[in-house]
């Protein structure tokens, strides 16, 4: 593998955009990852999917889609379900979704991950980079900086990519 490749924890293809333009034009190789159980319904969970692949020709990169599981995540989560939009059932989330992105930067090699999380102004890039930071190999990209969220919102229209309206789990719905 080499030292420029980055697995990316890609949540949706409208978040990927400007994301992947921005590793691109710093060198990076991105391979993207779809391990997104946290997403409810499961039907929600493809659409998402389909747009990242939209995404992923465009760019002509590769995805790799892991199992869809969402029992796990819930149980990841219980006891903080109604916690508010970015409190501690968001960081259990990023802890779940990231332990998981990590574990298969290791299996398949890769020095280097990170998550298009951050691209959201609707999301805690510090939140996301202490719960990160636990993590080997984990990269702290800010994809919200140099403009990325509304460069995501003009590639998405671009792309015509199915934009979402909540963060994804039935909770935040």
């Amino acid at each position: 593998m080499e030292d420029n490749e980055i697995l990316v924890h890609a949540c949706c293809g409208p978040c990927s955009t400007s994301s992947i333009e921005r590793l691109l034009s710093e060198g990076w190789k991105p391979v993207l990852y779809f391990s997104n159980s946290n997403i409810f319904p499961e039907s929600e969970a493809d659409r998402r999917y389909e747009a990242l692949l939209q995404v992923a020709q465009t760019y002509d990169l590769d995805v790799i889609r892991e199992t869809y599981e969402h029992a796990p995540w819930l149980e990841a989560v219980a006891g903080f379900e109604a916690e508010k939009e970015g409190g501690q059932r968001c960081a259990r989330c990023f802890a779940y979704n990231l332990k998981q992105a990590s574990q298969k930067a290791e299996e398949l090699g890769f020095s280097h991950f990170c998550t298009t999380l951050t691209v959201s102004r609707f999301k805690n890039s510090k939140l996301i980079f202490k719960v990160g930071e636990q993590f080997p190999h984990f990269e702290p990209i800010d994809f919200k900086k140099k403009g990325g969220f509304d460069r995501s919102i003009v590639l998405s229209k671009e792309l015509n990519l199915y934009r979402q309206h909540y963060c994804g789990c039935e909770f935040s719905m």
